[in-house]
């Protein structure tokens, strides 16, 4: 056995380890450390008390102190065997304990001190593990940055292992009643020092603070140091010493000392901490907000001392303190409760916590400001309003946006928007606040309040008039926003609050906004007076009318009456003043709309998002518009002051402009476009700024494609508010965007012909107006021929059909004869579809700029977006070889298409113009505006004769040839199998349908059966939008189909899903066609689960609710679509649904016979799931009125025989209360008692009726069975043969 084994003297020799003596030490650079551990640990598995040896236990130290020479699978065998050896003394020592041998338990005194002194001496080792090398058991040491892989993450994770099971093994051993065996306390202090020291060791190293497992076993360590070894004294000295040289200790430190607190019901040591004062105050800042968070009411015991810290120097002990107080609020809120006493004293608490979170609003740094706001915003999530300390906060958060600071005032908006967002004034009016409203109703409290108090003073006492007269005086509010300056209202409400103030009330929450003062002592006043003056008349004198009135006004105090008008008083001039400072905040959130600071920006915005949602009615009033243009032109179109050279401010300004275009959508383009029209208008953009955008666009040098697109989008949005802009530009856009690099890069060629389209003007036609301030090209400009070359320019990419698209539009916006130039593109692109000879291939290099580098010229036209070429039949074996390339029967019939439709729209054109022709000529008189009446609809007529008859019918119309042609492609799916060419025909033939409707009365079938068995989501959704046109051209022709329009409804694809539900948005709002018991299909959308479908669907039946009865009137077909047939969605669905829409069914006439209606609907319903359905819905229903309870109660003969069902009982159960909870004077009381007993009488009987049909069914199938078996054997006896 090791002689004399002293383990104080061992760990004091141990701080010195180069001098620290081994008697039996082993050179490890001679001896092989893994045989030498096999023979110790052989040892210690034979018997845990070899570890006494000094052959064995020198083993361990040579090995320990030589770690960094010891590979690391040693060390976790090393680990391992002191391990289990500690555990099998451990048990020893606990069995002996417990049998009470004295001797026995005192003999592992010894061993156990070796085995802890080694795991505390392994702990620090550790850190010196040699790396593994490859293919090694992974080690516990870190591996170095030189070594990666495999190595070392199993070394990480096997130290880690390491740390976690030394802190569980010391847990156990701490758990030994150690007082038995060392006597004396430094003895007892150096074993659990031993245990405890590796526990503070490990927690110094961040990495493995992250383990939850090794913090655990770290935190049950030093609780069981404490709770069972008197080390309260060393634990606070280590964990001071913790927050002071550790940062990251801050937040574990609280957590352990919640842990020892919770679980082991030790509290003190946590308080002592927090008296003492660490000169790191960022450190004691974390560990102070960690610990308030999980401990609030220990904090609370030493708020005192705490709050001195308020003062401190240090702004992040400030920025604590400020987050402790938030989480003490939140503490004292949810454990409101007890006797009147207790939650006056905690409404006190929460008061003067409010009132120290709004003091830091004043605070020198803006950090702690921010953080005020921050925990203000936190603290608007309680269930616990406390409305006037919620006024408080709006003041302040109003004051604070115009702090100096972005970030505050950012956290200010911020604040307003959650303050909005859970105000505590829903109860009225659906959570609006609306201004005019509420002071609507409060003038009608006030008023009724008035008159009641009226008649109690009247009544009581004659002498009382003027003295309640002038106390009406007091208590009136105006609010009527006429006659009466608002801020005299704001005045006398907070008089309101002062006084309830002083009745120490300000901590009610909204549930009980009543105070003292109003509510208890005047009437007490009043009663008082009333008795004296009853005895001081004569009999004579006595006003027996007086003294009735005086009973029912006593009986009306007595009800509650004047205590519920205070109270609603109170309610309505809290929420008043609430009201009134968003209001004043409008101004100030205005301005920070144009804030050169994002983040604030952005909250500016979702404020006002939300005010306008609130109906706040000055949040669209406060120029919105003009706010986000100034923002706009703050950001990206000023000058900076910093930069002093002009021309590297148009540069940035010019660039900034472009790179709004970049990745660019439809919706941002179009915004941007009337963004930059206004500003143009407005004069804001500089001429240096569109010279150099021209620069971009024709630079002779390389650019990316992106950038020269931007320049053209952007000039051709600035000329819709100055022509000029392009007028003197055009050969620029010919050359550059028409020219080579637009053959290279279709869509810069295509935003050219948008920007071309600018120079006819952008004045918008005025309805019945025959004004044309347009410009018209003749038709041999060379815009036309170019816009010619580019169509016919040999091309396979999909960008063609976009280029295509706008240059014809371009024709019909400029040319005076665009049917003529269209007429010769058509017949050359049939020319060339036809042909025999099969068309030219594009020669990339040879159509390419010889100056432009793969920026502006892509190595094949188009390679990027190129479509694989459709099949041909000169490639197809076993086809007739004489026809044209798909491909470019996709473009023929495309422009032949968009042709059509803009032939359409340049009917018109003439059509106004002949109309003015017609005008100018004639002159004044009535006879002479007769005829000239009839001229008009003359021409009228023949421009709808040319349309109808001659555009697709006529014997001398181009267009006419190609529509059968298109008829074919679309009908042939199987021969036609080409993608581009069928989507291209579609297209093609969905316009033509808008010309005529005869071509639409013949052929509007195969659409709609295109429709239904199309494979391609593109050519569904296509179709969709296609419909929606040919509906507004021939409605009645699409009205008689539109149950094939709802299909698209249910649609797997969500682009045509959505398609389909903006076109019938636009159709059934505009009347175009009529609802026919399809909306259930509408409102299936409500519960997708694509935001933007329920979104849409949502607004869908907003606006419909907004026509008359629209959505009353169709609410029984609804109902039954989503209940019963193949449309029937399940319960919770159409629960969900249902609930949304019935919010529209808002007059109580409609609820009166929806009741009526429902309740008949019961009578032909045979299905329980149906029976549910009705009675949710009868659920859902106000039942404000005693009408519709009569209603309900009349119908009781349609559903009394569906009361056995549960569900359908339990919806009766919730009418009924909702019922009860009616104010109404003539609320029919006896009556729900007495129809509350009859349902109750049915539905027993109903269950009575069910167990005995399921009874007599059941003898039903025991008779049949029993027959059936009588008849087989029967069958299998035969018959009796004759005697």
């Amino acid at each position: 056995m090791v002689d004399s084994f002293e383990l104080q003297d061992e760990i004091q020799a141990l701080q010195e380890l180069d001098t620290y003596s081994i008697p039996n030490e082993r050179d490890l650079n001679q001896e092989d450390p893994e045989r030498l551990l096999e023979a110790a640990v052989e040892a210690v598995a034979e018997s845990s008390d070899a570890i006494t040896e000094p052959d064995v236990f020198d083993v361990y130290r040579s090995l320990l102190k030589q770690s960094d020479a010891v590979p690391g699978f040693i060390m976790s065998k090393l680990l391992d065997s002191i391990s289990s050896g500690l555990q099998f003394e451990l048990d020893a020592t606990l069995r002996e304990i417990e049998q009470g041998d004295q001797q026995g338990y005192m003999s592992h005194k010894t061993p156990l001190e070796m085995y802890v002194f080694l795991l505390q001496w392994f702990v620090i080792a550790a850190e010196k593990v040699k790396v593994p090398e490859e293919g090694e058991v992974g080690s516990v040491a870190p591996a170095s940055k030189s070594k990666r892989g495999r190595g070392r993450g199993r070394g990480g994770a096997s130290r880690s292992a390491g740390r976690s099971a030394a802190a569980r093994r010391n847990d156990r051993v701490l758990r030994l009643q150690t007082q038995r065996i060392w006597t004396t306390t430094a003895e007892r202090e150096a074993f659990v020092g031993c245990l405890t020291r590796p526990a503070y060791h490990i927690t110094e190293n961040e990495q493995y603070m992250k383990s939850q497992d090794i913090k655990l076993g770290i935190y049950k360590i030093i609780c069981l140091a404490v709770k069972h070894h008197g080390h309260s004294m060393s634990v606070q000295i280590a964990v001071m010493q913790s927050l002071q040289f550790y940062e990251h200790l801050s937040e574990p430190m609280a957590e352990c000392l919640t842990y020892l607190a919770k679980e082991f019901d030790h509290a003190q040591l946590g308080d002592e901490i927090l008296l003492l004062r660490i000169p790191k105050a960022s450190c004691f800042a974390k560990f102070l907000v960690k610990f308030a968070e999980l401990a609030p009411r220990s904090i609370l015991k030493q708020l005192s001392l705490l709050l001195g810290q308020l003062d401190s120097d240090s702004y992040p002990m400030r920025i604590a303190i400020v987050e402790v107080i938030g989480y003490l609020i939140v503490e004292l809120a949810n454990s409101a409760g007890g006797d009147a006493v207790d939650i006056k004293q905690t409404q006190k608490q929460v008061k003067g916590l409010y009132d120290l979170l709004l003091e830091r609003i004043m605070d020198i740094s803006s950090y702690v400001r921010m953080k005020v706001l921050a925990v203000l915003s936190r603290l608007c999530e309680m269930k616990s309003k406390f409305p006037k300390q919620r006024l408080a906060v709006t003041r302040a958060a109003v004051a604070a946006l115009e702090d100096k600071a972005a970030s505050v005032r950012k956290n200010a908006a911020a604040l307003l928007v959650k303050l909005l967002t859970s105000h505590p004034y829903g109860l009225m009016h659906g959570g609006m606040l609306e201004l005019d409203t509420w002071e609507g109703e409060y003038i009608a409290v006030r008023d009724e309040l008035a008159k009641v108090e009226g008649i109690v003073g009247n009544s009581v006492q004659q002498d009382a008039e003027g003295e309640g007269g002038d106390g009406d005086d007091e208590d009136q509010m105006d609010v009527d926003g006429g006659d009466t300056d608002p801020n005299e209202d704001d005045d006398e409400e907070d008089s309101d609050e002062e006084e309830d103030d002083e009745d120490d009330e300000e901590g009610e929450d909204d549930a009980q906004p009543m105070d003292e003062d109003e509510e208890h002592p005047e009437p007490a006043r009043k009663k008082k007076k009333a008795r004296p003056s009853k005895l001081k008349p004569r009999k004579s004198q006595l006003d027996v009318t007086a003294v009735n009135n005086e009973q029912a006004a006593l009986a009306a105090l007595e009800g509650n009456q004047i205590l519920h008008l205070r109270l609603r008083k109170k309610y309505y001039a809290e929420a008043l003043n609430f009201i009134r400072q968003i209001e004043g905040a409008m101004d100030i959130m205005a301005q920070l709309l144009g804030s050169t600071n994002k983040p604030e920006v952005l909250e500016a915005m979702e404020f006002f998002r939300v005010a306008y949602e609130y109906k706040f009615a000055s949040a669209m009033l406060k120029g919105i518009r003009s706010r986000l243009l100034e923002c706009y032109r703050n950001l990206y179109f000023e000058a900076l002051p910093d930069i002093q050279d002009a021309k590297a401010q148009v540069n940035r300004i010019a660039k900034n402009m472009v790179e709004r275009t970049y990745d660019a959508t439809l919706a941002e383009l179009t915004s941007l476009e009337e963004m930059l029209r206004i500003m143009m208008e407005d004069g804001q953009i500089h001429q240096d700024v569109i010279a150099k955008l021209w620069q971009v666009y024709s630079a002779d040098r390389l650019l990316p494609k992106a950038q020269r697109r931007g320049a053209i989008i952007i000039l051709g949005m600035l000329a819709l508010a100055k022509r000029s802009v392009l007028t003197d530009r055009v050969d620029t856009m010919l050359r550059i965007g028409l020219g080579p690099l637009g053959k290279a890069d279709l869509t810069l060629a295509r935003y050219t012909c948008v920007a071309l389209q600018r120079l006819n003007g952008s004045a918008k036609k005025i309805k019945g107006s025959l004004l044309d301030k347009t410009l018209r090209i003749e038709m041999d400009s060379p815009i036309f021929h170019k816009l010619q070359d580019a169509v016919l320019h040999p091309c396979r990419s999909r960008d063609w059909f976009g280029l295509a698209e706008q240059a014809i539009n371009t024709v019909y916006a400029l040319g005076e004869h665009p049917d003529v130039l269209c007429d010769d593109l058509i017949k050359k692109l049939t020319i060339r579809t036809f042909s025999r000879e099969p068309a030219p291939k594009p020669n990339p290099q040879s159509e390419a700029d010889p100056d432009a580098m793969d920026e502006d010229n892509p190595e094949a036209n188009g390679s990027d977006d190129a479509i694989s070429r459709g099949p041909t039949q000169e490639e197809d074996k076993g086809k007739d070889k004489d026809l044209g390339d798909a491909f470019e029967l996709s473009q023929l019939l495309f422009v032949v298409g968009h042709v059509a439709i803009k032939h359409i729209v340049f009917l018109e054109l003439v059509e106004r113009e002949w109309k003015r022709q017609k005008d100018e000529k004639q002159t004044d008189g009535e006879e002479l505006d007769q005829v000239a009446g009839n001229a008009e609809d003359e021409i009228g007529e023949r421009i709808a004769g040319v349309r109808e008859t001659e555009l697709l019918y006529g014997p001398e119309s181009l267009l006419a040839i190609y529509g059968p042609m298109i008829v074919h492609v679309c009908g042939s799916p199987h021969k036609f199998k080409n993608r581009t060419l069928r989507a291209a025909a579609t297209l093609s033939f969905s316009k033509f349908l808008c010309v005529s409707s005869q071509f639409c009365d013949q052929h509007h079938r195969l659409l709609f059966k295109i429709l239904e068995t199309s494979k391609d989501a593109n050519i569904r959704g296509n179709i969709v939008i296609a419909l929606g046109d040919v509906a507004v051209s021939f409605s009645n022709i699409i009205d008689e189909n539109s149950n094939e329009l709802y299909k698209g409804l249910s649609d797997n694809d969500l682009v045509v899903k959505k398609n389909t539900l903006m076109v019938l948005t636009h159709l059934i709002l505009n009347g175009m066609i009529k609802v026919k018991g399809q909306l259930g299909e509408m409102a299936k959308c409500l519960e997708d689960p694509e935001p933007r479908i329920s979104d849409l669907a949502k607004l869908f039946f907003t606006e419909l609710s907004t026509k008359e009865n629209a959505i009353y009137n169709n609410l029984p077909d609804v109902i039954s679509h989503l209940s019963t047939g193949d449309h029937a969605v399940d319960e919770e669905t159409f629960q969900s649904t249902l609930k949304y829409i019935f919010t529209f069914i808002e007059k109580e006439k409609q609820a009166e016979n929806v009741v009526e209606k429902l309740c008949q609907r019961f009578r032909l319903s045979e299905e329980p799931r149906q029976w549910r359905d009705i009675a949710f819905c009868l659920s859902l229903l106000p039942f404000k009125s005693d009408r519709s309870v009569k209603k309900l109660i009349e119908g009781l003969q349609f559903y009394r025989d569906k009361l056995h069902e549960p569900v359908v009982f339990e919806r009766f159960t919730e009418i009924l209360a909702k019922a009860r909870q009616n104010k109404s004077k003539d609320k029919p009381d006896s009556e729900l008692n007495e129809f509350e007993q009859i349902l109750e009488e049915h539905k027993k009987q109903g269950e009575e009726d069910q167990a005995l049909e399921k009874r007599v069914e059941g003898k039903k199938a025991a008779a049949k069975k029993r027959a059936t078996t009588r008849k087989r054997r029967s069958s299998v006896v035969g018959p009796t043969p004759p005697s």
